[in-house]
């Protein structure tokens, strides 16, 4: 799960809440009351204020060429809600036919959606080979089955998002496309709920009921509550084919566990037998490897433990010694952690090098609660620097000590029982205690005997079950084993020669060393929920000389118990047959869900087929932070702002760091969108006829530039998808619609459209920009997008597909036509005249005042590049009219001055627009607050080389602002020295 500060959520946001689950709650926002006239005229001042500080963002010359997805500012305050409410049967299609509201709103952007793209069928593969684009191409995926207990987190959103919109790209591209829906029936965490429900309704535990009536309560609780994880999938937008849906306890799923099992079995994969195993006595079940959690602790520290009535201490080392036989003055002292196991110890080891211990060799131990006799034996893998160089061995209860006794062919005693209480081994005195209570004890019994040697702190890393948050105990149990050497070999090889590759390919190094130190898989579960085991024991049958138990699988009991008659050679009617009451371990099924979900073992497609995990600390200090960073609430997004955000950070590896307020600029950024189309479409008017994309000729060097853009982006989205890597296509679309169409291209073709007669080919060139745009950008947010593009004026000949999710995706190739990089290239130099123009606006605090520019070039070519973009030029950079200075001629008196280069020189009129009287004394002021910054970081020394770097690059900045303003100081005398009394404008 990606690390993020999302924890305290409140419900709803996105359909979020505290790290970790969704709650039912849809739409996905947070409503807030509508303002009144106060309230607005401070959000327009507000705005005007944002307006004013980007702007001269610009104008200083500091603005980006490309934002970072991740800049946005936490100034938000409640907007008012807007909700689609003409009524829509489930199913049917939203109207569209009203005009679009005056601000993106997500909750009324994705009502209605959904269901109607179901229906349709627009998600089946079978709807998609009538597409006119169909490739013949397929491309299927199974969901990571989530867990049917619980609500979707943050990670499951990363996962779908990152899924979907590869889906939904395959899908826009004619290729078959069946993306199959599933949950997991997670046997301890289900199991676990639906015991604690009946507890609490009905006072009952699990052993009261039979097997079948629990396993009906289970089945009653699915139906009831694991549909919530359907709904939050759809409230994702994941175009999922539904009628395929599966679930892990499904009887698809079941024959291909069974198949699955048996055949591992028969090819000598999977055994039975005794070892030592994660076992979770408060589930009284074996547990994985991955659901035993590491915690470190640094010496003592106090824990309550579930089913124990005291609170137990760890991280202290208790010594005790163990007398040598024979010489009443000698002892051995040994250290602990886990003096509950000291019944069970058969031996205490040393090095055999470890001189202190040389002469003891062969000699035996009194054990120092029972007075038995141990052997003192000699092993290498003993540390003879670790604490007194001798260590006892338990191998009952310890995996090393496990290897240390088979080694020594000691016989293992196990002393602590299923349920974590102490076994009859340990005596009378003991016997039935819980094992941290009989800790206790057995502390007191060596104080007693005075075989207790001292007690110190100890840091140490504790196994905790994640599942119940009790201690793990190691316990010698009888189980399913698959041995998984030679599969993890064949593995690793198939990545080495090429045969599987791994994208991105640094993931390659974790693969090999996860199958290098991969052991053998405990798939036994001691639980009633799941798959149960198809194996049996042959009742009063013993193999390999009447010490093993006779063990038979098979797909059924009848094939079971032919196997067990050809076995011991007794009629299979006598036989009495005992079912493993086990069940599988939740991930041997889950392993086979992208396989069992599409028919296998038949292998045939059929037509059909506030809960959070942070802890209270935790959860108070991401509160204080919510509460600072937005005192107004969590915003609403919206589903497509998450989305996006997701897949905009390029999660191929590590940890993921997201905060709300990247998700307020994707929210920021559709509203962009919104806004761009509603000026499209009312340009466009009730009579537009949109011209086909392959007859569409720019007539002027801005369309051929917008649509340039518009291809080289097609291209960039096209590039991420066949990479995987979707970071390149958000960079792509956010540039393109933000950067490229509103920034520039919307703001210069406004005047353009109202010239008389109107020209023709701007409301074509802006159809093709929200049609191509919003098919580019439907795979990441397809509610909005789909909003937007069911708006558009329909093509002639209703050619158009019906939703824009089977809609052809944008390619390169299709759009090759408009791509014209040398224009691109040219244009920068244009956009750099606008920054010049709007950084000196900035510095002399042009605002309302439109000044005459002139451009000088000492290259004919150069000024011939600029008479194309003169209009542009000069409506981008707020100014009047543009015309040119010949070379070698002075600039008129009065005009401020900024080169673009060695070639180009920049001037804007003045004379008559400021005020030099005022504009010095604000000059003034602003120089005397940079000075400050600049001597304060002048005088600071920074600790390390990354801040050092950002300062020297702020000094940079500050030193080249104080110089513009002094040259801007100097111009103005100059000013006040030529007309002492300009006109006010």
């Amino acid at each position: 799960m990606p690390h993020m500060p999302l924890a305290s959520f409140r419900s709803p946001l996105w359909g979020l809440r505290p790290s970790q689950v969704f709650p039912r709650s849809y739409p996905l926002s947070t409503q807030s009351k509508p303002h009144g006239s106060s309230l607005s005229r401070r959000n327009h001042e507000a705005k005007k204020k944002r307006q004013r500080e980007k702007q001269a963002a610009l104008e200083a010359g500091v603005a980006r060429k490309s934002k970072s997805l991740a800049e946005s500012s936490k100034s938000w305050t409640p907007k008012e809600v807007v909700v689609y409410e003409i009524p829509t049967e489930r199913g049917e299609k939203k109207d569209v036919s009203r005009v679009l509201p005056p601000a993106y709103s997500p909750r009324y952007v994705e009502a209605a959606w959904y269901s109607w793209w179901v229906r349709e069928g627009f998600f089946k593969p079978e709807y998609q080979t009538r597409l006119p684009q169909a490739t013949g191409e397929t491309f299927s995926m199974c969901i990571p089955p989530p867990n049917v207990t619980g609500s979707l987190h943050i990670g499951h959103a990363l996962t779908v998002a990152i899924q979907d919109a590869l889906v939904r790209w395959h899908r826009m591209c004619g290729d078959e496309v069946l993306w199959v829906p599933g949950s997991d029936h997670a046997g301890i965490a289900t199991q676990a709920v639906v015991e604690k429900q009946l507890w609490k309704e009905q006072g009952v535990r699990r052993h009261e009921l039979s097997r079948e009536d629990f396993l009906r309560e289970v089945w009653k609780w699915k139906e009831e509550k694991g549909g919530e994880i359907c709904e939050q999938l759809q409230a994702l937008g994941a175009s999922l084919d539904w009628d395929r849906e599966c679930f892990t306890m499904d009887a698809g799923s079941s024959v291909a566990v069974t198949e699955a099992f048996v055949r591992l079995y028969e090819a000598g994969l999977l055994y039975r037998n005794q070892q030592l195993v994660n076992w979770s006595c408060a589930l009284r079940s074996a547990i994985s490897d991955i659901e035993v959690e590491s915690r470190p602790l640094p010496g003592r520290t106090e824990l309550r433990l579930p089913g124990c009535p005291i609170p137990v201490s760890f991280g202290l080392l208790v010594s005790v010694a163990f007398p040598v036989d024979g010489e009443p003055d000698t002892e051995i002292v040994v250290g602990t952690t886990r003096p509950e196991t000291l019944p069970g110890d058969v031996a205490v080891a040393v090095h055999p090098d470890d001189s202190r211990y040389t002469h003891l060799h062969g000699r035996q131990l009194r054990h120092p609660l029972t007075g038995q006799l141990l052997p003192l034996v000699t092993d290498s893998a003993v540390q003879p620097h670790m604490g007194t160089g001798a260590v006892k061995v338990t191998p009952a209860h310890s995996l090393a000590d496990a290897e240390l006794g088979a080694r020594h062919g000691l016989s293992p005693l196990s002393v602590i029982a299923e349920d974590g209480t102490m076994t009859s081994l340990c005596g009378d005195w003991l016997q039935g205690l819980h094992r941290f209570v009989a800790r206790e004890k057995i502390m007191s019994a060596l104080r007693e005997r005075g075989l207790f040697r001292g007690l110190q702190n100890h840091p140490m890393v504790l196994p905790i079950c994640s599942r119940s948050g009790d201690v793990v105990e190691y316990l010698l149990k009888s189980q399913w084993f698959v041995r998984c050497r030679e599969m993890g070999d064949r593995a690793a090889q198939a990545v080495e020669s090429g045969a599987l590759e791994l994208s991105p390919s640094f993931h390659q190094k974790n693969w090999q060393h996860w199958f290098s130190h991969i052991g053998d898989w405990c798939i036994s579960r001691q639980l009633w929920w799941g798959h149960q085991i198809p194996a049996y024991l042959v009742v009063e049958e013993q193999t390999k000389g009447d010490r093993e138990d006779c063990w038979v699988v098979g797909r059924t009991e009848a094939e079971a118990r032919k196997i067990a008659s050809e076995l011991t050679g007794r009629p299979a009617a006598e036989l009495i047959l005992q079912r493993d009451p086990d069940v599988l371990d939740t991930w041997f099924s889950s392993a086979l869900f992208p396989f069992a979900a599409l028919g296998w073992p038949q292998e045939v497609l059929q037509e059909k087929l506030r809960d959070g995990n942070l802890d209270s600390t935790e959860l108070a200090i991401a509160a204080a932070a919510q509460r600072k960073d937005f005192p107004h609430g969590i915003p609403e997004c919206g589903t497509d702002a998450l989305r996006f955000t997701l897949c905009s950070h390029g999660a191929l590896g590590g940890d993921l760091h997201l905060s709300v307020s990247e998700v307020l600029s994707s929210r920021h950024f559709c509203n962009k969108i919104w806004n761009a189309l509603r000026f499209i479409l009312n340009a466009l008017g009730e009579k537009f006829v949109p011209q086909p994309a392959e007859e569409l000729s720019p007539s002027s060097p801005m369309d051929a530039w917008i649509l340039s853009r518009l291809a080289h982006t097609a291209r960039e989205c096209g590039r991420g998808f066949l990479a995987q890597e979707l970071s390149l296509v958000t960079h792509a679309l956010h540039h393109f619609w933000l950067h490229n169409l509103c920034d520039v291209y919307l703001e210069a073709v406004k005047p353009v459209l109202l010239h008389s007669p109107r020209p023709q080919g701007p409301p074509q060139v802006l159809f093709s920009c929200a049609d191509i745009g919003l098919r580019l950008l439907a795979p990441l947010m397809p509610f909005l997008a789909e909003e937007l593009w069911q708006r558009l004026p329909p093509r002639p000949g209703g050619s158009s597909a019906p939703s824009i999710s089977v809609a052809p995706y944008p390619t390169a190739c299709s759009l090759e036509h408009w791509h014209q990089p040398e224009l691109e290239q040219r244009f920068s130099r244009v956009q750099e005249a606008v920054q010049a123009l709007r950084a000196l606006r900035a510095t002399y605090q042009l605002t309302k005042a439109r000044p005459r520019v002139l451009l000088q070039s000492s290259e004919p070519e150069e000024q011939g590049l600029f008479e194309a973009f003169l209009e542009p030029l000069g409506t981008l950079g707020h100014c009047g009219a543009v015309g040119f200075l010949p070379p070698g001629v002075l600039a008129p008196s009065g005009w401020a001055h900024a080169p673009l280069n060695d070639t180009i020189q920049v001037y804007m009129e003045l004379q008559g627009l400021v005020d030099p009287q005022t504009h010095l004394s604000l000059l003034a002021a602003r120089r005397h607050k940079l000075q400050k910054q600049l001597d304060g970081l002048m005088a600071w020394t920074p600790s390390d080389g990354e801040t050092e770097t950002k300062r020297q690059q702020r000094l940079s900045s500050l030193e080249l602002e104080l110089s513009k303003l002094d040259k801007a100081a100097s111009h103005l005398r100059q000013l006040m020295d030529a007309c002492p009394s300009p006109r006010e404008l």
